[in-house]
């Protein structure tokens, strides 16, 4: 991983842990494969510890860990940097999108809370005037505040049905498209399954957490972002491709919709995209996932699975090769 990362993503505890359960090849992070200590330590390791800024683990990098039995990464996706090839050797893969789905949930509920009480565009008002809002403010605003609202989740992945459990907070009806979950695992969701047009056609939050994959390219086009009502909340901390940025822009220079967009696509938008200037709009640089103190949290989890593997144990958060075409 990159090297100023190790000290946020193992602070203290988990790097005394790390050192009580394995022999560390290196003293710090390797960020070039093809130096000559990492070449040495490739051939001795057993375990590859990764993490954000990770080299392609590529068929040259394999064929030097002769003796690599597993990849634990210490952050969430694999596609961007393991060939499939690890996977044919036998090689076991942890990943740590279960503690990182934790902040972007959090992010989003409270995405959510703020979004429903209106509290960008009034803020915006707020700064703006620098005066107390009046009756005037809340013309045309659909609905104001978190109270029986209908909230609808596209995707249960790892974030996704974090966000079904805490989105249980609040007076909420939750609604989920997910073409992988059956009604009975809804029914232990606490949700109701519908079909995606239906979601986006009867809810007053709509928050996206399903996969970046070329299926999910513009799941929420301009047909369906069109069915959203007026006033509705879009949500999006996964990945901005998943909705078609042009086709919601309209929507949100008119009004009709309000946003929260810690992604787009492209990401960041052009300087002089309308998004940047709209009070209804709440744009964030992609900062929903582990951030600062949040990150020693995929350190404790690769260590977890590390000490797992190390007694024998099946990892607890595997990622296996069958699931890798639906995942991010």
């Amino acid at each position: 991983m990159s090297p100023g990362l190790v000290d946020d993503v193992f602070p203290p505890d988990a790097r005394a842990r790390l050192e009580e359960t394995a022999d560390l090849q290196t003293p710090c992070a390797i960020s070039e494969f093809a130096s000559p200590g990492a070449s040495d330590a490739l051939a001795r390791s057993e375990v590859m510890l990764t993490g954000w800024g990770c080299p392609p683990i590529d068929a040259s990098v394999l064929e030097r860990a002769s003796s690599l039995r597993a990849v634990i990464h210490a952050a969430g996706t694999v596609k961007t940097f393991l060939s499939p090839l690890a996977y044919e050797r036998g090689i076991t893969v942890s990943s740590a999108a279960a503690a990182n789905a934790l902040p972007v949930a959090e992010f989003t509920l409270a995405a959510i809370v703020l979004g429903a009480k209106r509290a960008f565009s009034l803020a915006h008002a707020f700064r703006t005037r620098r005066t107390h809002r009046t009756a005037a403010d809340l013309d045309g605003q659909h609905w104001l505040g978190t109270r029986g609202l209908t909230i609808g989740v596209v995707g249960a992945s790892r974030t996704g049905r974090r966000v079904i459990e805490l989105l249980r907070l609040l007076d909420a009806e939750v609604l989920l498209h997910d073409p992988y979950v059956d009604t009975a695992e809804a029914e232990e969701l606490g949700v109701t399954l519908v079909e995606l047009d239906a979601l986006a056609a009867t809810s007053d939050v709509v928050t996206v957490h399903a996969p970046d994959t070329p299926a999910t390219r513009h799941l929420l086009d301009a047909r369906r972002i069109a069915l959203m009502r007026p006033g509705t909340l879009l949500v999006n901390t996964a990945r901005g491709p998943l909705v078609d940025t042009e086709a919601l822009t309209a929507h949100l220079v008119s009004g009709r919709l309000d946003a929260v967009l810690d992604v787009t696509d492209p990401e960041p938008l052009d300087a002089g995209h309308p998004l940047w200037d709209l009070p209804n709009v709440f744009l964030t640089p992609h900062l929903a996932g582990a951030q600062g103190n949040e990150m020693g949290r995929l350190g404790t989890l690769a260590v977890d699975e590390l000490a797992r593997f190390a007694r024998g144990l099946p990892f607890n958060h595997p990622v296996l090769a069958a699931d890798l075409e639906r995942l991010a």
